[in-house]
């Protein structure tokens, strides 16, 4: 690819976006920015300083803070990490902050797949793709009980999908930037679909995409 060209890659979590994301940046050469990241950033952050997660003025200057080259995934995917950003991730301020930093990463050549809630609708609403990767509820759940018993842990199914049921309803009914698919949007539910079924399908978006522009 000669110029930029933005991948936007939203849905709830545990859909499989995450590992989508990263199979197509490496398969496209493209930088890379898991979104929720810089939101455990900032939640991270307070929970270290012993700050309630609603102290406006500290979660902005915490994302004014973030280093997007350097947001450490093994320490921010702690599970109460994620449950403490998905609290943060509701203030205005903090969001807007992040989504400037995020912007400013997407125009960065030779361009960038970011997966995260809002990215089709709010952070890159111009983006070459847009794809919404979605599965049922109960599917992230097993899928969330299975790697978490893959690592040697365990955990309680009805506990887990309570969670989640909890997360997506924060983050589809928050008042900025409510998790929905852009109205451009290609679907993809990976309720029955194995991840290599769903980059399969994912690429043959792109690759479409790609070839009419080649010829324009």
């Amino acid at each position: 690819m000669t110029h930029t060209f933005t991948i936007a890659i939203d849905g709830p979590a545990g859909a499989g976006k995450g590992t989508l994301a990263r199979r197509l940046a490496d398969h496209y050469r493209l930088n890379l920015l898991d979104t929720g990241l810089t939101y455990r950033a900032v939640a991270h952050k307070l929970l270290e300083l012993g700050l309630p997660l609603d102290n406006v003025s500290a979660a902005e200057t915490a994302a004014r803070q973030v280093d997007l080259s350097n947001l450490d995934r093994a320490v921010l995917s702690a599970h109460a990490v994620g449950e403490a950003a998905s609290k943060v991730a509701v203030i205005p301020t903090v969001r807007r902050i992040l989504v400037e930093k995020q912007r400013d990463f997407a125009k960065a050549p030779p361009g960038a797949v970011l997966d995260g809630r809002d990215i089709g609708t709010v952070v890159c609403p111009d983006a070459d793709i847009k794809l919404y990767v979605t599965a049922s509820a109960a599917v992230r759940a097993k899928r969330r009980l299975a790697e978490i018993e893959s690592m040697g842990g365990s955990a309680d199914f009805a506990t887990i999908l309570a969670d989640i049921e909890r997360r997506d309803e924060r983050d589809m009914g928050r008042a900025d930037s409510p998790l929905k698919p852009a109205g451009d949007a290609h679907l993809l539910d990976t309720s029955e679909m194995a991840i290599e079924a769903a980059f399969l399908a994912a690429m043959a978006i792109v690759d479409d995409v790609l070839a009419k522009r080649n010829k324009a």
